[in-house]
């Protein structure tokens, strides 16, 4: 194994936001926590003068050290499932590290491993119950393949120059595309362009970018120059969005129905309805048209996880100020396709003034939400039709009720909200098919049985609503367990089912759950030269069951994760939600809707081999720089072959090597982004205005 310490750029760190600075190489995809452990014990003596804010969270085991219950995860569980379907990728060809390491004890421990994208579609074929959304999706884009050889081509990074600058966002910021559509009624200017060629410059660094302010001090204030906008500051200061405070944006938690605070405004719900029960039954909701999430942000300290979504509009960089408060946000407007989720998803859905014209069309926009939410969730509309007399709303709320009351919406209580003078709807959606048998009138109609409500990328929205499912083992039938059993239990509706690795669904869950517990609190969290003090907004670019995100809660460390499934991966993302945590869906080969420098953290197992077979692998790393913050760190686990392609790709564009390792075939690596910029400078021609 090689121990090298890198050579590493010199920049200034920043008092609020500079990370342990320490150096590692090694690396492996299929590591067992103690070998890792054990093969930096040398390095990590080295760095024992480290910065004491070097927070280190979990449980800590001596080298060496495996309990009978990490050997049955190892052993028992991992082997059974997964190391069957190994067989033939531990034979890839490549660079191995094994020899020193032959006479290491604690190398003897069983392996643990991730599981190829190849091999989940594989057995998903094979036994039918896993779809994905490339497969059912109808405009499913033709994946761009890279037709030039990585180990022989030389990197010549540039800066894109483009008319968002640092905010560039390739599939929003088409103004080809966006020139040439004959309507924007529907928004249509707002939704994914992507680009026919994915870009593969570099974006730039705000002038006075620093480190970001740590969590939780960043929900109140974040530095102005990484997000240096003050059109919100002008126009919802007044109701308390955001102000300047020197060089800082301030947050005082407001928002335009709640200008007095959003955790008074959340206690308001819940007493209006006590049936909600903030983090107990209501775990995982939607916010849509979010502002600067402040909602979402205090609904942290009731135990809920919110995705917050706004579109790119003249509310200027709302949802950048939410990221870079360490808030879960995602850009996304309710236009002419379905949003990125499952259907049945969300325990409640929440609308402050969010400029939806819900009533319009036959509530199409509507109809969507009713997609997404679980049968028996509610609808929280707090908005002027609700409490104001004015014409117009008056008429907004007689659309509304009569458009609820048609899709069989039960409007359960109508409460006001005395101190910041408003008031809120409170619907919720049935948990049988009664009402829509007894409909007089068929409007909106019912969806065909060949609509599919959890097939979502890039399909056309549809006028209609999807049955509620009343068989006790159909997902949705029955509402998932409180909060946070949920997190640990499988699924009541997997248990018939056939999991992504070819074993029963409800043990695979199991499995993984137990495999990641064991990797991250042996190895994520200790010796591998990730500062965690400084990691809040994290993503897990192939999530499967969304065990390293349940692992990283159970371990109690203090980060919320973006699960992603790829559109061409088994559909998991139903149990992601059913467990009480979130995700999307989405395709690798094409930009993210989010804004540059969005997280602290990128988790990637077993996805960039497959990647580089179906897209430009180059246009996926330069969008890995361009979502990863500087300092952050991309955290790789694949073979060997790839492993080296991506370290030589992160040599070039300067990063940090914290950690690199392999072993029959198998790699992992750890690598830090620094603040480097390259000098030379290609304009997009996609993204001039």
């Amino acid at each position: 194994m090689r121990n090298v310490k890198p050579s590493t750029d010199e920049k200034e760190k920043e008092s609020d936001g500079s990370l342990n600075s320490e150096s590692k190489e090694t690396s492996n995809d299929q590591i067992h926590d103690d070998e890792l452990k054990g093969s930096m014990e040398t390095l990590d003596e080295k760095e024992s003068d480290k910065s004491a804010n070097d927070n280190k969270l979990g449980t800590e085991k001596s080298k060496g050290e495996v309990t009978q219950q990490d050997e049955m995860v190892g052993e028992t569980e991992e082997e059974k499932i997964k190391k069957n379907l190994h067989s033939e990728t531990t034979q890839s060809t490549g660079g191995s590290n094994t020899e020193s390491h032959e006479n290491n004890p604690a190398l003897k421990e069983v392996s643990i491993t991730g599981t190829p994208s190849e091999t989940l579609i594989e057995t998903s074929t094979e036994n039918g119950t896993w779809s994905t959304q490339a497969a059912e999706s109808q405009h499913e884009k033709e994946s761009q393949k890279s037709s030039v050889s990585i180990d022989s081509r030389t990197y010549d990074w540039k800066l894109c120059n483009t008319t968002t600058g640092s905010e560039y966002i390739p599939c929003l910021d088409n103004w080809q595309a966006i020139r040439k559509l004959q309507s924007i009624r529907h928004y249509e200017h707002r939704e994914r362009h992507c680009p026919d060629e994915a870009t593969t410059c570099l974006v730039s660094l705000p002038e006075g970018y620093r480190s970001p302010i740590r969590w939780p001090k960043s929900r109140e204030m974040i530095w102005y120059n990484n997000a240096p906008h003050t059109k919100l500051v002008v126009d919802k200061g007044h109701q308390n969005w955001v102000k300047v405070t020197g060089k800082y944006l301030t947050f005082p938690g407001g928002g335009t129905q709640f200008k007095h605070g959003a955790l008074h405004y959340i206690e308001f719900i819940q007493k209006s309805l006590p049936k909600i029960a903030w983090g107990k039954r209501s775990r995982v909701i939607l916010d849509v048209g979010c502002g600067v999430a402040s909602f979402g942000g205090y609904l942290f300290e009731k135990d809920v996880l919110t995705m917050s979504f706004a579109p790119k509009d003249v509310h200027e960089a709302q949802v950048q100020f939410a990221l870079e408060r360490g808030i879960p946000a995602t850009l996304g407007v309710m236009g002419t396709v379905r949003l990125p989720y499952p259907g049945s998803v969300f325990d409640l859905v929440h609308c402050a003034r969010c400029r939806v014209p819900w009533h319009i069309e036959g509530g199409k926009l509507l109809l969507e939400l009713n997609r997404v939410l679980r049968p028996g969730g509610h609808f929280v509309w707090s908005a002027t039709p609700v409490y104001q007399k004015d014409p117009e709303d008056v008429e907004i709320w007689k659309a509304m009720g009569e458009i609820t009351k048609s899709m069989c919406w039960d409007l359960v209580v109508i409460a006001k909200d005395k101190l910041n003078g408003v008031a809120a709807a409170i619907y919720r959606k049935p948990t049988d098919n009664e009402c829509y048998n007894n409909r007089i009138k068929h409007e909106p109609p019912m969806c065909s049985e060949s609509d599919d409500p959890n097939t979502a990328w890039n399909v056309s929205l549809q006028a209609c609503m999807h049955k509620v499912p009343v068989d006790a083992s159909e997902r949705g039938s029955i509402w998932p367990e409180q909060w946070p059993l949920r997190l640990e239990k499988p699924p009541y509706w997997i248990d018939s089912q056939a999991g992504v690795y070819g074993r029963a669904a409800s043990v695979e869950f199991t499995a993984d759950y137990k495999h990641w517990k064991n990797v991250i609190s042996h190895s994520y969290l200790n010796g591998m030269g990730i500062n965690w003090s400084s990691v809040r907004n994290v993503m897990d670019m192939k999530a499967v069951y969304g065990g390293f995100a349940a692992a990283l809660r159970a371990l109690k460390v203090n980060v919320w994760v973006m699960n992603v499934v790829p559109i061409d991966s088994p559909d998991t993302l139903p149990i992601i939600y059913e467990r009480g945590l979130f995700g999307i869906y989405h395709d690798w080969c094409e930009s993210l809707n989010t804004y540059p420098r969005s997280y602290d953290l990128l988790h990637a197992d077993s996805i960039f081999s497959t990647l580089k077979e179906k897209c430009n692998i180059l246009a996926v790393i330069a969008e890995v720089d361009r979502i990863l913050r500087p300092e952050g760190y991309l955290v790789i686990r694949d073979n060997v072959e790839t492993i080296g392609e991506i370290e030589s790709m992160a040599k070039s564009l300067h990063w940090d090597i914290q950690l690199t390792y392999s072993k029959n075939g198998e790699g992992f690596l750890c690598i830090q982004k620094t603040f480097w910029r390259p000098t030379k400078v290609e304009t997009v021609a996609s993204a001039i205005a």
